[in-house]
């Protein structure tokens, strides 16, 4: 089995990491590392494995193999010392809903051993950084979305952690919320707290240092985002047309057409450069499809997701055509 690296700037390396349930591969050889002070992104849609990943970083589950270490502790082999150092917001809400903000608090604060004299300035404190002043006495259970995730956030950091890991921790929550809820991560970076988050929001994948895109249990692409989106190639063009749907049909496969994508009643087309715009206007010309425009538009990280899925299905189809 490969060895973790023990480098002390580094907050996690996973080296080949590989969990399986039965005959099912749920993570497949997964390796990267990341940086202390980083905020580090796991993006993929449901079921690419990210949740099975971070719960073995969190010691919650056992690699199959390869390994992995966590502020330099080995994973599969102290899981227990792993799970103490740091803090854990799963993807559904685990606090008690019949207890109150003060007194989730204080019972994650006595689990994590804060000393007694220090829990009153601590638990005013997270509570000050939640935004729940004046909501000590309220049940958990009649808090919004948003203030349950600021509570589930201050619970995870109680004990002040060196590295945080979130699994989807603003799905459900309004778009305001979540931008509310990045501007307190950020800060926890800046004091140097390392961040691992997973989620499926490609826009929410933007706040991240890097980020690590999953499909299928694999690691299909690691750099940051802008990087991320520089590796498409060539360049991206946004085509408004009377028929969409027929036109993605008739524009794929096109010389010069790397990959076509729906994007509401738009399509976003990967081309090899811009004299692909009059290629694209005459094709579907030649189909009685009107076109109302064809422009170059930066790329997202969806555009980016998606180019490199389709890269993925490629190579694997080149793999078994051998």
């Amino acid at each position: 089995m490969s060895q973790p690296t023990a480098d002390n700037q580094i907050a996690i390396s996973a080296v080949n990491l590989t969990r399986k349930f039965g005959h099912f591969t749920a993570v497949d050889s997964v390796s990267f590392s990341i940086q202390r002070g980083e905020i580090f992104g796991l993006l993929g849609p449901n079921g690419a494995g990210k949740t099975t990943t971070i719960r073995m970083l969190c010691g919650i589950l056992l690699p199959t193999a390869g390994s992995a270490a966590v502020l330099g502790v080995d994973v599969a082999a102290h899981p227990e010392e792993v799970k103490q150092q740091i803090g854990y917001m799963s993807q559904k809400f685990a606090l008690y809903d019949d207890l109150t903000v003060q007194e989730n608090l204080d019972f994650y604060a006595r689990i994590y051993s804060v000393p007694r004299e220090d829990r009153a300035e601590r638990l005013a404190g997270l509570i000050a950084m939640a935004g729940l002043t004046g909501h000590e006495r309220q049940l958990t259970a009649s808090l919004s979305g948003a203030w349950r995730q600021r509570l589930a956030l201050a619970c995870a950091i109680v004990h002040r952690p060196a590295m945080l890991f979130l699994d989807e921790p603003t799905a459900g929550v309004d778009p305001v919320s979540r931008r509310e809820f990045w501007d307190l991560i950020y800060d926890m970076a800046l004091t140097g707290v390392t961040v691992l988050a997973t989620t499926h929001y490609m826009d929410e994948a933007e706040y991240c240092h890097r980020v690590g895109m999953m499909y299928e249990s694999h690691m299909i692409a690691l750099d940051a985002p802008d990087a991320l989106k520089a590796a498409m190639g060539g360049i991206l063009l946004e085509v408004e047309c009377s028929e969409p749907v027929r036109a993605e049909g008739i524009l794929t496969g096109l010389p010069g057409i790397t990959n076509v994508n729906q994007h509401g009643l738009l399509l976003h087309v990967s081309a090899a450069d811009s004299g692909q715009s009059a290629n694209i206007r005459r094709a579907l010309k030649s189909s009685d499809i009107s076109v109302q425009r064809v422009e170059e538009v930066i790329p997202s990280l969806e555009d980016a997701f998606v180019t490199m899925v389709q890269r993925e299905h490629t190579r694997e189809n080149n793999m078994e055509a051998r």
